[in-house]
């Protein structure tokens, strides 16, 4: 009987040890705690100090020359002083299409029509004049209003006009407006019309 009884106990030793963890004291458990956790993190600090000691050129890595300093803390803006008594001094449609017009139309870009493309311009003319300057001044598909730049309406209409007579169209010059041609008439048209020559 002697021997079923260890055989009994045995079991039971057996199946108790099962059920038990391989941490059985305290110490044990601040060993495994250290080395679940502490040594992880130790080890990914050592990498990281590793991996960031050299010396790399890269990207910004002259961040301290006085040229990149200078661009960091330039004006944001600036502001011009007119005076509103000045003549004023109306541009010719070329000036105009080679400051507003010619980034998009000298290209084709975005659909276009492009500079002295006759077979681009041709629908576009057969529609008139005041409704090429009406898309100009109010915008058409990606072209924002008067082309994205700042100008008057007769300089865009100017503009229209050189750029639609370059693409076959046989429109006539727009006349000056009576308010800019009384003050810009003297001075500002003569130089301007010279220059569109």
């Amino acid at each position: 009987m002697s021997g079923t009884q260890d055989y009994a106990n045995a079991q039971d030793t057996h199946a108790h040890d099962a059920h038990e963890g391989p941490i059985k004291t305290p110490k044990q458990l601040v060993v495994a705690v250290a080395f679940a956790f502490i040594l992880p993190i130790v080890i990914i600090i050592m990498l990281a100090n590793y991996v960031s000691s050299q010396m790399k050129e890269g990207a910004g890595g002259s961040g301290l020359d006085e040229q990149a300093v200078a661009a960091r803390i330039q004006r944001v803006g600036s502001v011009d002083l007119k005076d509103a008594n000045a003549p004023v001094v109306l541009r010719t449609g070329e000036q105009v299409f080679q400051a507003q017009c010619s980034a998009c139309h000298g290209t084709g870009l975005m659909g276009a029509p492009k500079f002295g493309d006759a077979d681009a311009w041709g629908p576009r003319v057969k529609s008139g004049f005041d409704n090429l300057v009406h898309s100009a001044l109010k915008g058409k598909g990606a072209m924002p209003p008067q082309g994205g730049g700042e100008a008057s309406d007769f300089e865009i209409s100017r503009a229209v006009v050189y750029m639609a007579n370059h693409g076959g169209a046989k429109f006539d010059e727009p006349k000056a407006p009576a308010a800019a041609a009384s003050g810009a008439a003297s001075g500002a048209e003569a130089p301007a019309s010279g220059a569109s020559q």
